[in-house]
């Protein structure tokens, strides 16, 4: 009878009995390896460390060559093989990245203001209607055209850096603030404005902090996918949707929401 570990480890009792085994050990220097696991051998060394296998999306399934998991958050998901071409990885990489951080900033301000408005704190609008309310401060005129040169601007320098990575942290490329705004790596500014706390200066070696930077970015990636539904389907935000189902949890479900508008069609 074998002891199997892994897919394709495994141990003979009479490997280990024998007066002699393939390697050379005697039997007592293979029950002393047994108990007290102080001597390996090379060939089961390799053998284990092909046993342990990464974790996939679908456990069991093993990921495609070209996700190698060197990649934060890589799971070996690509059913469409899009990430084949290395440029194109690279470049869906840094997208994936900057959706999931706007994806948090919005559940963030949307779940905030929606919290402020449902206690009577501050009356501010519904998130879906905020875009058409006259503020005092400037006309909407103004106020687009602010935001479409600063988020040029932003897109614009990260762009540059993505096709020339470090170009944009040299001496003379932000008006002198390039100590401030430190370039780690593409995709990962640092710096005393962006980076306070340092948590990741050795970005690197920060696999564990982007590998929660872009779990938790996924998920409010879905988060957002959920609260356009809901609010196309019930008109309101998601805390109204919230405190309507904690009023009466059995009854008011997605479940019958969703059912209720649709025979209202």
């Amino acid at each position: 009878m074998a002891l199997a570990m892994g897919r394709s480890f495994s141990i003979q009792p009479r490997s280990i009995f024998n007066s002699r085994s393939p390697d050379g050990a005697s039997p007592a220097s293979r029950l002393s390896w047994l108990r007290h696991g102080a001597t390996v051998t090379p060939s089961c060394r390799k053998t284990c460390v092909a046993a342990q296998q990464r974790p996939t999306w679908l456990p069991g399934l093993d990921p495609p060559p070209h996700l190698d998991g060197t990649l934060a958050g890589d799971f070996g998901f690509d059913p469409l093989g899009l990430a084949e071409d290395p440029e194109s990885l690279r470049w869906y990489v840094q997208a994936e990245l900057v959706h999931s951080r706007f994806a948090m900033l919005g559940v963030l301000g949307i779940l905030v203001t929606d919290l402020l408005r449902v206690t009577g704190i501050s009356k501010i609008p519904v998130w879906f209607e905020a875009g058409a309310v006259k503020y005092e401060l400037a006309n909407t005129e103004t106020l687009f055209l602010v935001q479409l040169f600063l988020m040029g601007f932003v897109e614009t320098k990260r762009y540059m850096d993505f096709v020339s990575p470090g170009s944009q942290a040299k001496e003379g490329s932000f008006f002198g603030l390039e100590d401030s705004l430190e370039g780690l790596e593409p995709g990962y500014p640092g710096g005393p404005l962006l980076n306070p706390l340092g948590l990741a200066k050795d970005i690197k070696n920060a696999h564990d902090w982007k590998l929660k930077e872009i779990k938790n970015g996924r998920l409010a990636m879905v988060a957002m996918l959920g609260i356009f539904v809901q609010a196309s389907v019930t008109h309101v935000g998601p805390i109204d949707n919230l405190v309507e189902h904690l009023s009466n949890p059995w009854h008011k479900t997605i479940i019958q929401t969703l059912a209720g508008s649709s025979s209202s069609f």
